[in-house]
């Protein structure tokens, strides 16, 4: 019997030791899916994305009927209030009969806020709760993309504003504008000639997934902070749309066999389904930006760790083609300097380039742009910076603490060694500019 730890390393060199170019196209989209789902797969076991899921699911619960009120009064403005009760039925279809219980409740707690009473303050605290929503989804989006920096708060309140406001309207017209096409009485008649009878139903059938498909692949595009490729974002889609009616059967199957629970927990079962399919529901939305961002970069697939680190030579060498890559495009003859299109030059995670920008932002070597996706100047005139500035400003990461001199005992042989390492970099970088580093002539 082969040993186990030979088999997983088998398997393992099966996976990673391919080359993909190599491959037909049909194995190659098999094997990167594989890679994808051992990645994502390993992203849930360490536990930061079932902690995100968790926590959305505890904001979920305090402004949930906010959400649906904000929803419920832009919606009866366009006359398309009818159709929060379907959506929240088929939502929570995988709780079987109790589904239809928990959709009352809902909207009975809907209907029974009175916006007009709330004054100021209460209102207030009814946007503040329905936005806390989307920050906190922002928030785990951002985790997921490695993006540490948030929106500016005016830009936050724009966009969550629209999302708030148009984004239901969108969804909920979509899904009524379907509803009358299909109910039309020129479509029955076609649906009554073959085999246009059959791609219509057809269509109907496969209506509710694609919709279910555009809203994640909206989410995933929207709302991270940073540029989403639509094909990713769509790749993303599409994988969690459809493990989330997998799961949708999967849990609805568990909840028919789980009489036993009732009996345990009385009232309280209905509640306890629904957090636990609140929890699934938002951990395949995350997992889905998880795919959308390894297909993205596709470079992180090979990281040990989420969060990799350089060593002082690695920095170095960063740093170097960073700038060059960025005096290059000020001088009109390199590719667009945004941050994601440098980390997709180098062939590293983005979080290691920001890493390495937000240093040389720090140290006034470069500037970002105002545009939209940002990008990256020089901050002065190439032609101006010695070259040596870069080099040092990689090395001296620690800030403007004592000099090694001052911070370490003298030592006869190490201090001489230092100073000839010292020079050497002198004499490497003597009368050199960001320019020449840029090879622009």
């Amino acid at each position: 019997m082969m040993d186990l730890g030979k088999l997983r390393g088998t398997l393992s060199d099966a996976l990673w030791n391919a080359d993909l170019a190599s491959l037909p196209p049909l194995a190659r989209k098999i094997r990167w899916l594989l890679r994808v789902i051992h990645v994502v797969f390993r992203d849930i076991t360490e536990g930061q994305l079932t902690l995100q899921a968790m926590g959305l699911v505890y904001t979920t619960l305090l402004s949930l009927v906010p959400l649906l009120a904000v929803s419920f009064s832009v919606l009866k403005a366009f006359g398309v209030h009818n159709a929060i009760r379907p959506m929240l039925l088929h939502f929570l279809a995988p709780l079987g009969d109790k589904s239809g219980v928990i959709t009352a409740r809902i909207i009975g707690f809907v209907e029974h806020i009175k916006v007009g009473v709330l004054g100021a303050l209460g209102l207030g605290l009814l946007i503040y709760t329905v936005a806390s929503l989307v920050q906190k989804v922002e928030k785990a989006f951002n985790y997921t993309w490695q993006v540490e920096q948030t929106r500016p708060l005016i830009q936050r309140f724009s966009q969550y504003l629209s999302v708030l406001t148009i984004g239901p309207v969108l969804v909920f017209s979509a899904i009524g504008l379907t509803a009358t096409l299909l109910n039309a009485t020129v479509v029955k008649q076609l649906a009554q000639s073959e085999p246009l009878g059959m791609l219509l139903r057809t269509a109907g059938t496969l209506a509710p997934y694609a919709l279910v498909i555009a809203a994640f692949t909206f989410v995933y595009a929207f709302i991270p902070n940073t540029h989403v490729r639509l094909r990713s974002a769509l790749t993303g889609g599409v994988l969690a749309g459809a493990l989330w009616e997998a799961g949708g059967w999967l849990f609805a199957s568990f909840v028919v066999s789980s009489t036993r629970y009732s009996a345990i927990y009385s009232g309280f079962a209905i509640l306890i389904m629904f957090m636990i399919w609140l929890y699934l529901s938002w951990l395949i939305l995350l997992a889905g930006a998880s795919i959308a961002f390894y297909h993205q970069h596709p470079e992180s697939l090979f990281l040990q760790r989420r969060r990799p680190y350089l060593g002082a030579h690695d920095q170095q060498h960063l740093a170097l083609m960073l700038m060059a890559w960025i005096v290059r495009r000020y001088y009109g003859s390199g590719p667009d300097s945004s941050r994601d299109n440098l980390a997709r030059q180098a062939g590293i995670p983005q979080s290691l380039v920001t890493d390495m920008l937000n240093l040389l932002e720090q140290q006034g070597l470069v500037a970002r742009s105002a545009g939209e996706p940002e990008t990256y100047l020089p901050a002065r005139a190439p032609e101006t910076v010695p070259l040596k500035a870069l080099v040092d400003a990689v090395r001296n990461t620690t800030g403007t603490e004592a000099s090694p001199e001052r911070r370490f005992p003298k030592d006869p042989y190490i201090d001489p060694l230092i100073a000839g390492i010292d020079r050497a970099l002198d004499s490497a970088t003597d009368g050199k500019t960001l320019r020449d580093l840029a090879a622009v002539r």
